[in-house]
């Protein structure tokens, strides 16, 4: 993880369970027989994990989902060494473990999660944050750019759309690993809208280019806007076919996968380094 996310609010159990991969006994967790509409968010952090239309009952003591938001949960080797571990994609903390083939649903798949590793978000209300990710060159500019924007609190650059897991820099110049040079962008969205992100988005990068950005050529270097939800994908939707009455638009729209955190020399580079973007720089397109 690019920096440890610590919610000073939380309880002592709280903590034990997020922090310490502890597990509340079953039957007793808040959100076990919990179906209204709405989304769970990570009790830690924030960010939204889980949409309750893929709540059901199991009958095994925990919450219980078949699928999740869309980059949004992490998968990694139980510390037992048999089961599979969840944590929240973006700080980590620990939710439970996900187990496969047990006729549950159609899917499949049993995401068996801690009540107390969430917060419930009813229908209609906004998470206090939320992520996007876009891919549209060399990602230490895009990500430089996205700093600057009011409503975001927070980036990170990675890996996204690729077929290898741990991809490294390296693998992923090599243009087979099928990744793109990804930014995460965390918002909140009391203070900036999902069609705001993606004006800007466009805005800052040359979507007619189709191989890659300015002088950096290659595939992991395409225009691409990863979605989260159905309302991030309508609303780039409606974008792109504004832009296409004007312009040639180049940009894919996918589905978010696994985010890959690039390695720590890469993140916020330019404040590192206090150099500046080379291709990257606001332009004026709607």
């Amino acid at each position: 993880m690019k920096k440890r996310i610590e919610n000073h609010n939380l309880s002592e159990f709280e903590r034990f369970v997020l922090f310490q991969k502890g597990t509340e006994p079953p039957f007793t967790g808040e959100y076990e027989n919990h179906f209204e509409k709405g989304i769970y968010v990570c009790k830690n952090c924030g960010i939204p994990l889980y949409n309750s239309s893929d709540k059901f009952h199991s009958g095994c003591g925990w919450p219980a989902f078949d699928d999740e938001i869309p980059g949004a949960v992490f998968r990694q080797p139980d510390r037992d060494g048999r089961r599979t571990e969840i944590v929240c994609a973006y700080c980590g903390a620990h939710l439970g473990h996900v187990f496969l083939n047990e006729g549950f649903t159609l899917k499949n798949v049993r995401h068996c999660v801690n009540s107390v590793s969430l917060k419930f978000i009813p229908e209609g209300q906004k998470p206090p944050i939320d992520r996007m990710f876009f891919a549209g060159g060399c990602f230490w500019g895009v990500e430089h750019l996205f700093k600057q924007l009011e409503g975001v609190v927070d980036t990170r650059v990675g890996y996204m759309g690729g077929h290898r897991p741990n991809p490294t820099y390296e693998m992923v110049c090599t243009g087979v690993t099928g990744h793109y040079e990804t930014v995460e962008v965390i918002f909140n969205p009391s203070k900036i809208s999902e069609e705001e992100l993606v004006r800007y988005f466009f805005e800052i990068h040359d979507f007619t280019q189709e191989n890659g950005q300015g002088p950096d050529i290659g595939e992991q270097y395409r225009s691409v806007i990863f979605y989260t939800n159905d309302r991030q994908k309508s609303i780039s939707e409606k974008i792109i076919e504004e832009l296409r009455k004007r312009y040639r638009v180049t940009t894919k729209l996918k589905k978010a996968s696994t985010f890959w955190l690039a390695e720590d020399y890469h993140q916020d580079y330019y404040e590192k380094t206090g150099k500046a973007p080379y291709c990257h720089y606001r332009r004026n397109v709607f």
